[in-house]
């Protein structure tokens, strides 16, 4: 399982550690995933993401998983939240 966010694309990030006396080492800076189950209101069905505490956040202030998903860009998304985001904008097309 890769380590990076399915809604907002963040990934690791490489970086240096720099010691007191100044030696630098590569390091790694991972995103802070957490597995979350979140509601479509528009499917009736929950979905099981690993999502970024960010975008949690993101997720909320936007309203919901459906209202972020339609906002959200596509290059962001991983394939399958890609066919989620399809599917409820099929469903809110019919419901228009």
């Amino acid at each position: 399982m890769s380590r990076r966010c399915e809604l907002t694309g963040k990934g690791v990030l490489v970086g240096n550690k720099v010691s007191h006396s100044n030696i630098k080492t590569k390091r790694r800076f991972l995103p802070n995933l957490v597995n979350v189950t979140m509601q479509s209101e528009t499917l009736k069905q929950d979905v099981r993401l690993r999502v970024s505490a960010n975008a949690l956040k993101s997720v909320d202030h936007n309203g919901g998983l459906d209202a972020f998903l339609v906002k959200a860009r596509d290059e962001n998304l991983s394939s399958r939240v890609l066919l989620l985001k399809k599917k409820i904008k099929k469903k809110l097309a019919e419901a228009s």
